[in-house]
């Protein structure tokens, strides 16, 4: 940009010494590469249209899915493709493309890889009745989704949504987020030692947070983390499903 300003400067100096000249040919450069800038970023982010709801096997992804295009109860089973869809939102009107990924280990890096340039935002589901014995797991993929650098370039707003808060054995999320902290403290300074001596070229996560201090989801800069609970269904048949929270949040980022 400075090189391109200066060749025009010294192409219009040979035309004249009119100083007052030369700060109007300043000033169109600078709007029409800022225009140039805006438009480019633009475009960039009207190819991310898609929330991508993420989160290990059982976390209750495809229900939230369910409930958020169709209002719907039913049985749902271990997803192994993607589900596709359009959301209306109450409050702006506008329309977003929900995209539910599969959660099984063995799928979901392969769809995440696919679909990770769309996101839009990302809702990670964790199973709030479950984290205890799954928290290793559950940490290990969403340290792989913040640490992506496509993500971290994109910087898209995350939710981590703490569902299934209808059990009695459901942790809240101010827990769930302690417990996190602490398991990706010890996440990433495994994967630094492993990573150790492997160039950049071969490394394709960033270091997550503050290299001085433990892991803060508050330290993810520019990406911004928040914390929600829900359930995607009541404690009983009769009762509504409690997404209110997940609703506010993809008005904000739509």
């Amino acid at each position: 940009m400075a090189e391109l300003v200066n060749m025009l400067l010294d192409l219009f100096q040979s035309e004249t010494n009119d100083g007052t000249f030369y700060g109007i040919v300043v000033a169109i450069i600078v709007v029409l590469l800022s225009l140039a800038v805006f438009i480019i970023r633009r475009s960039g982010r009207s190819k991310r249209q898609g929330i991508l709801l993420l989160g290990i096997c059982e976390a209750g992804k495809t229900l939230i899915y369910l409930q958020l295009l169709y209002k719907d109860f039913m049985t749902t089973y271990t997803s192994i493709d993607v589900n596709s869809g359009e959301f209306s939102l109450n409050e702006t009107k506008k329309k977003v493309r929900i995209i539910d990924l599969p959660g099984n280990d063995r799928l979901r890096g392969q769809f995440l890889e696919e679909y990770k340039g769309t996101a839009r935002g990302i809702v990670f589901v964790i199973n709030s009745a479950t984290l205890q014995r799954e928290i290793k797991e559950v940490a290990e993929f969403l340290y792989t989704i913040l640490s992506d650098r496509v993500i971290s370039s994109n910087s898209p707003p995350v939710l981590i949504l703490c569902n299934k808060q209808d059990l009695t054995s459901s942790k809240s999320a101010a827990l769930i987020r302690s417990q996190l902290e602490k398991e990706m403290t010890t996440l990433r300074i495994t994967r630094s030692a492993a990573l150790k001596g492997v160039g950049d070229t071969a490394n394709n996560n960033a270091f997550l947070g503050k290299r001085d201090k433990d892991f803060d989801f508050s330290d993810l800069k520019p990406i911004r983390v928040q914390f929600a609970e829900g359930s995607a269904q009541g404690k009983n048949k009769e009762d509504l499903p409690d997404l209110q929270q997940l609703y506010a949040w993809l008005n904000k980022v739509a």
